[in-house]
C-alpha cells in the first residue's frame, strides 16, 4: 500500500496524505491520537504497535494480539520473569 493510500484510508486529505505519512515514518512529526488510531485500524495492528520502541517489542505486540483472548489471559496470569509487581 502506498503512503498516499494509507493516508487517504486513514482520513487524511489526499493532497497531503503521502508527505504526511512520510513525515510520520521518518519521525519528523508524530500523528495525534485519533490519526494514530485510524492508521492502526487501516493497518490492522494494535495501536501500541505503532509506538513500540524497537522492532522486537513491535513483534511481541503483534504476537500477543494474535493470541486468542483465553491465551492472553493465561499469559498475563503467568507473570513472566521480571514482571513481579511490588
Amino acid at each position: 500500500m502506498s503512503q498516499k493510500q494509507l493516508g487517504v484510508l486513514a482520513g487524511i486529505d489526499e493532497f497531503v496524505a503521502s508527505p504526511r505519512i512520510n513525515r510520520y515514518e521518518q519521525g519528523v512529526h508524530q500523528p495525534d491520537f485519533d490519526t494514530a488510531t485510524r492508521l492502526a485500524k487501516v493497518l490492522r495492528v494494535p495501536l501500541a504497535y505503532l509506538f513500540a520502541q524497537d522492532d522486537r517489542l513491535a513483534e511481541m505486540i503483534l504476537a500477543f494480539a494474535a493470541l486468542p483472548k483465553r491465551q492472553q489471559e493465561a499469559w498475563l496470569r503467568s507473570k513472566p520473569a521480571g514482571t513481579d509487581a511490588a
